[in-house]
C-alpha cells in the first residue's frame, strides 16, 4: 500500500479541458505596456487640446459680448444722431440773425457732438465717405450719376452716414455713386463695359451687413 501512495495513486484526477497557460515573456509584456502608455499619452494630449479649445473659445465669447453686447442699443441710438442732424440742417440761413434761433442751433449742435463723443468712447465711429472708393463692405449704392466730373466708382454724395462697432457695420453708408462717361469713339478699353461705360460691376452693390 505504501507503494500506490508513493506513485501518486492518491492525487487527484486533473480536471477535463484544464490546459496549461503559456507563460508570457518579459518582452512582450514591456511591449504591451508601452502600447497602454502611448494609448494614455495620446488620450492627455486630446484632452489637453481640447481643454484648451473650450477656454479659447469661452474667452473669445467673453470678448465678444463685451465689446459688441450693446450693438442693438447703439442701433438705436443711430436715429438720435441722424434726427440731431436733421435738425441742424433744416434751419435755414436767414433764421441764424435772430439770437433764439441761434442759440437753440448751438445747442442742439453741441448735443450732437456730445453724443458721438460717446459713440467714440464706446468703439462706434461714423462712416462718412464723400469722394471716396465704393466699398460694398461699407457702403450701399442708392443712386448712380453721369457728368459728376468723378471717376466712375466714386462716392459723390452721402445719402445718410454709416457707423462702424470697432469692427463690425452696425449701418452701410447710404450714398450716391459716380457713373463711368461713355466713351466717345464707342471702343471699349480694358476693364470697360460692353456698354463702353466704366460703370462699376453691379455686383459690388451688395451689402454684407455684419450681425
Amino acid at each position: 500500500m505504501s507503494d500506490d501512495r508513493s506513485n501518486g495513486a492518491g492525487a487527484p484526477p486533473p480536471e477535463e479541458g484544464s490546459e496549461a497557460q503559456p507563460a508570457v515573456s518579459l518582452e512582450e509584456q514591456i511591449r504591451q505596456a508601452e502600447v497602454e502608455a502611448a494609448d494614455l499619452k495620446d488620450r492627455l494630449l486630446r484632452a489637453l487640446a481640447e481643454s484648451e479649445n473650450v477656454r479659447r473659445r469661452a474667452e473669445r465669447e467673453r470678448s465678444d459680448a463685451m465689446k459688441y453686447g450693446v450693438t442693438q442699443f447703439a442701433r438705436d441710438l443711430l436715429d438720435v444722431a441722424d434726427n440731431l442732424r436733421r435738425a441742424i440742417d433744416s434751419v435755414p440761413e436767414s433764421q441764424l440773425r435772430d439770437d433764439v434761433a441761434r442759440n437753440l442751433l448751438a445747442g442742439v449742435a453741441a448735443t450732437e457732438r456730445a453724443l458721438l463723443g460717446v459713440f467714440e468712447r464706446h468703439g462706434i465711429r461714423r462712416i462718412d465717405p464723400k469722394g471716396e472708393r465704393f466699398d460694398h463692405n461699407f457702403h450701399q449704392a442708392i443712386f448712380e450719376a453721369e457728368n459728376t466730373g468723378k471717376s466712375a466708382g466714386t462716392v459723390i454724395e452721402v445719402l445718410q452716414p454709416g457707423y462702424l462697432l470697432h469692427d463690425r457695420l452696425l449701418r452701410p453708408a447710404m450714398v450716391g455713386v459716380a457713373k463711368g462717361e461713355p466713351k466717345p469713339d464707342g471702343g471699349g478699353g480694358p476693364g470697360d463695359r460692353p456698354d463702353g461705360g466704366d460703370r462699376p460691376d453691379p455686383a459690388a452693390f451688395r451689402i454684407d451687413t455684419v450681425v
